[in-house]
């Protein structure tokens, strides 16, 4: 165990230890147990998201006690507590979905607030579902004491019928059921709920929670490869000891995240997930990330990262592999160091490690006999994974995974859908035709509230083998489990009047998501006239937590944000 004698002078866990007047405050660091020692030391705030909500999130508490000890050997005094988690799996096709982007705020508050009251000096936070991992790295870069963000890790793949499957397997699954499928009979649906998810961790897939944890290591926030191996694998325990280590060297140097994320680390990060074909919310999340450091990088900038990066990973849902697999392949350094060679990441950006991302890369070796990731010599293909599209339906923007599409243009007529239910009543009653656009609206931040994702329609859908024969254009999102000619994200929203909560049923709407176009085929004065009959659409929510969401969020755009971020400061936490 290293032994400093730790200056608490600019430390803010000065405020809650020392001195005469700070006699009632050590009063109950004794009543917990903690010594004279313990007490004079760093206090490092050790969040997780642990929960019984979903496997994503129930191996976290053990994972936090590891890195408790970590911050122990690092000479620092862990100080553990749990924060909220909304788990997209769970709230998935009903009304608790609109609770999930919520969460990803109230999970950065709530770490903010509990560092802010109990005064710590660093935050290592541990997270497994979707919204709580870009939750905790918000609040690392908000409040910018010396972070390390570390990821839960994905679930092990199911097994049904000789093959591996995931909980996508059993979303579409559902989709063929109601399609009255031979395939897919009430017994074999059973059998297969049983099997998909054999136990701890997030959605295997190239879902958002892996998207999100291949960001944390790609911006330098996480240690290299800590994101690779599967939940209930216990020598992830061994990066939850390392993580507590890193955090109080990270302490000892002065490194803060806002040292670390810069515009160039963020731009690292979207490069890596167009790379490995991640979920469409990676362009909520880094945004709202950058929004808390004062960079500059919205949904447009991570477009044209998009736009020049090959796509490399073979990660479901567009390839054939899960986390587990790229884990096993060199996980996200060996990404890299292909990428690196290509020449497309800035290299000299600092990480967690205390090193240069070029120096972290210098100890990894190109496996030539992997099959998960390709050289960027050889990529799936030249552009990424991922792509931004801008035109008349949606003036400030929206976004389409094409991982793994065939076709990259539609063009049909609109068929109008007043939110998500609608909608998936009409899949389920096989309501709609080839070649139709299915427009679900009054889904977004604002309007939902809360920016519902699509996933049982658009599995639904491909459950019905029509997942190549339809658009689907939402101001909602889309789960990174999505697949198919799916674009999310319109802007401006239909509650603000947008193009999107103008279009009738028969509108001609046209997609190019290699020209990165998406047009409404209606005349500026037809859509004039349209505009005087229109008013915003009431909701449900008059009160509570999602009244107050839609108050504040701004635009998805943006990262859906509900405060000024950097440019209202008046302080950093860190310095108080």
């Amino acid at each position: 165990m290293t032994d400093h004698k730790w200056d608490k002078g600019k430390l803010p866990s000065r405020h809650v230890t020392e001195g005469p007047s700070r006699a009632p405050h050590r009063s109950y660091y004794y009543a917990m147990g903690l010594g004279t020692r313990e007490i004079s030391k760093p206090f490092v705030g050790v969040a997780s998201c642990w929960n019984e909500a979903a496997p994503c999130n129930t191996a976290l508490m053990r994972q936090a006690h590891a890195v408790s000890e970590g911050v122990k050997a690092g000479d620092g005094t862990p100080r553990e507590f749990c924060t909220i988690t909304v788990t997209d799996g769970i709230a998935m096709g009903h009304e608790g979905m609109r609770s999930s982007l919520v969460s990803r705020d109230v999970i950065a508050d709530s770490v903010e607030l509990t560092i802010r009251g109990h005064s710590y000096d660093a935050l290592v936070g541990i997270a497994g579902c979707d919204k709580s991992l870009p939750g905790m790295m918000m609040s690392m870069l908000r409040l910018n004491v010396p972070s390390v963000f570390l990821y839960g890790g994905s679930i092990l793949p199911g097994n049904f019928e000789g093959k591996d499957v995931t909980v996508l397997d059993v979303f579409e699954a559902v989709g063929a059921h109601a399609a009255g499928s031979n395939q897919m009979t009430d017994e074999k649906l059973n059998a297969l709920e049983k099997v998909a998810c054999p136990g701890d961790g997030a959605c295997g897939g190239q879902f958002t929670a892996n998207t999100m944890a291949c960001v944390s290591e790609a911006i330098g926030l996480a240690l290299p490869n800590s994101c690779a191996l599967p939940a209930p694998y216990a020598n992830r325990d061994e990066y939850a000891v390392a993580s507590g280590e890193a955090v109080m060297k990270l302490l000892e140097l002065g490194i803060r995240p806002r040292d670390i994320c810069t515009r160039d680390a963020f731009v690292n990060a979207a490069i890596v997930v167009a790379a490995t074909g991640g979920s469409t919310n990676a362009a909520l999340h880094l945004p709202a990330m950058a929004h808390e450091c004062g960079v500059d990088f919205d949904l447009f900038d991570m477009a044209e990262v998009f736009k020049k990066t090959p796509y490399l990973a073979d990660l479901k849902p567009g390839g054939n592999y899960v986390a587990k697999d790229m884990g096993e392949a060199g996980g996200v350094p060996m990404l890299m160091k292909t990428l690196a060679e290509g020449g497309f990441l800035n290299l000299d950006c600092m990480t967690v490690t205390g090193k240069t991302l070029g120096d972290n890369l210098e100890e990894v070796t190109w496996d030539d006999k992997q099959k998960v990731i390709y050289p960027v010599s050889n990529p799936i293909t030249k552009t990424g994974g991922v792509v931004g599209l801008k035109g008349s339906l949606a003036p400030d923007g929206a976004i389409v995974k094409v991982a793994g599409l065939k076709k990259l243009q539609f063009r049909g007529p609109a068929r109008v859908f007043e939110g998500e239910q609608a909608c998936f009543s009409a899949v389920e009653r096989r309501e709609y035709e080839a070649g139709d656009v299915l427009i679900i609206r009054y889904e977004g931040s604002k309007g939902g509230p809360g920016m519902r994702e699509m996933l049982s329609t658009t599995a639904a859908i491909y459950g019905q083998e029509m997942g190549d024969k339809v658009a689907l254009i939402t101001d909602g999102r889309f789960s990174g489990a999505t697949r198919g000619f799916c674009i999310g994200h319109v802007g401006p929203e239909a509650q603000e009047g947008g193009p999107i909560g103008l279009v009738q049923d028969g509108d001609m709407i046209s997609i190019d998501a290699e020209a990165g176009t998406i047009e409404l085929e209606v005349s500026e004065e037809e859509l004039e006239k349209r505009r005087k009959d229109w008013k915003p659409r009431v909701t449900d929510y008059g009160s509570g937590a999602l009244w107050k969401y839609a108050q504040l969020v701004g635009p998805a755009s943006k990262g859906a944000v509900t405060h000024p971020g950097f440019s209202g400061e008046r302080h950093v936490y860190a310095d108080i």
